[in-house]
This record gives C-alpha cells, sequence and structure tokens, in this order.
C-alpha cells in the first residue's frame, strides 16, 4: 500500500490522505477543529503503508548544520529547482511535518511536491489544475493505475492522489527527485 498525504494545517480540515486498496484509490479528509497529525499517526500505524509520500518539508536547509557549506538559510537546493516555498516561510508546518517523521520512523516517509508531479507526469493537465475539479479528476483518472472508490472532493483530495502517485512511480523504480542526501530531497 502507498499512501500520498496533502499536509495542511493542523486544525483546519485542509489535510488528506490518498491510498490504494483493493485496486481502487480512497481518501481519507481531516476534519476541522480535529487534529489532523493525530489522524495521520493513527491511520498509519494502523494501515503499515509501504511507503507514505508528505507534501510537506522534511528538512531545513543545510546552512542551519553546516554555515560553511551552504550560505542560504531559506532555500534547500530542492526548493530552488523545483520553484518551491521555502520550509522557513512554512516554519509551522515543516515543524510539524518533521515531527511527525520522527515519530514514525520505522516507515519509508518521503517528501513530494504534488505541483512538481503534475508538471513531470501530467503536463497537459496544468490548465485545468485548480479551475474545475470535475473535469481535473475525470482527465486525471484515466492516467492513473487505479480507479478512485469515490471521486476527489476537493483540491487537497487531488494533491494527496497526486502525492500518491509519486509514490507509485517511486515503488516502479521510475521515480525522479531532486536535491541531495546531506539536504533534503523531493521525490515526484
Amino acid at each position: 500500500m502507498i499512501a500520498g498525504i496533502d499536509y495542511g494545517s493542523k486544525l483546519a480540515g485542509t489535510t488528506a490522505i490518498c491510498y490504494d486498496q483493493d485496486g481502487k484509490l480512497h481518501f481519507i479528509q481531516s476534519q476541522k477543529k480535529k487534529d489532523a497529525d493525530l489522524l495521520i499517526l493513527n491511520w498509519i500505524k494502523e494501515n503499515q503503508p509501504d511507503i507514505v509520500m508528505l507534501d510537506a518539508p522534511l528538512s531545513l536547509p543545510l546552512a542551519y548544520r553546516f554555515p560553511n557549506k551552504r550560505s542560504d538559510y531559506h532555500y534547500r537546493e530542492c526548493d530552488r529547482n523545483l520553484k518551491a516555498m521555502s520550509p522557513m516561510f512554512l516554519g509551522g508546518l515543516t515543524a510539524r511535518a518533521m515531527n511527525l517523521r520522527s515519530q514514525l520512523a520505522e516507515f519509508e516517509i518521503l517528501e513530494t511536491y504534488p505541483k512538481a508531479v503534475l508538471q513531470e507526469r501530467f503536463p497537459t493537465l496544468i490548465p485545468q489544475y485548480k479551475q474545475e475539479i470535475m473535469l481535473f479528476s475525470l482527465r486525471l483518472k484515466t492516467e492513473l493505475p487505479y480507479p478512485f472508490a469515490e471521486a476527489p472532493s476537493n483540491w487537497h483530495q487531488i494533491d494527496s492522489c497526486l502525492a500518491w502517485y509519486a509514490g507509485w512511480n517511486n515503488h516502479l523504480d521510475k521515480g525522479i527527485c531532486v536535491g541531495t542526501i546531506d539536504e533534503g530531497k523531493i521525490h515526484f
């Protein structure tokens, strides 16, 4: 089983998990005012996925550990390559993601970036992204190895599906990643 997580604010109800089971893609959505991190922790421990792709920074720029190696305190090499947001700008979300990974150290949790998945794997879908969810999901489902058990109901679920797809490619040894081992990598 592969899980893709669109990681949102802790209590906003914007975190979504996409996972494959019985040959279909399923979604779980966090609820407003409920702890999304607890939802993720419990779900991963209960379901034991082989790989988890998390849409959140899982490391800080190298300058924080080795100031003589790098002078950039805002961006990691992988962020610059993909034009992703700085882990420092995302502050609390980055800290929560790093903490979550440390609590789930026995699982393979990799950082992903759904926008990079979209740009690399589904460039023809870019014009519909964040426009019309029904049209986008209809087109996306024709590109996926499994059908949706239920249609995605929001863009967080779409992004979790794109994160899942990064894990699928990683599982098939067709994954792409940018960055370095010592600073952090983004997989897509």
